[in-house]
């Protein structure tokens, strides 16, 4: 048998040169913010070279695709911005709120 990951989303995006690195995080079963709601707590780390990350990302934006065929997730229309261009796909809701790295910004 093969050891299973289980991560509650991605923390930050490094590039640095021709490697990637991944902050994976987890909710602490212990620690919690201001609202009671438990914190995201380092847990793990991918590291990839530029070209492996590369293809990670079209496999994930494949199985994405699927989810959404499969009405699994549901894409929103493109925001209409104050230039009357339309705006990035986006997915409901907004997942990018905590997952975006300040190297992505």
């Amino acid at each position: 048998m093969h050891a299973e990951l289980y991560t509650d989303g991605i923390e930050e995006i490094t590039v640095s040169g021709t490697i990637v690195r991944i902050d994976l995080v987890s909710l602490s079963p212990t620690e919690r913010d201001a609202n009671n709601v438990p914190k995201r707590v380092f847990s793990q780390r991918l590291i990839f070279s530029v070209e492996s990350f590369a293809n990670s990302v079209d496999v994930m934006q494949k199985a994405l695709q699927g989810l959404v065929d499969a009405g699994v997730v549901r894409r929103n229309q493109p925001a209409e911005s104050h230039n009357g261009a339309g705006g990035r796909d986006a997915l409901a809701p907004n997942t990018r709120s905590l997952n975006v790295s300040s190297n992505f910004r």
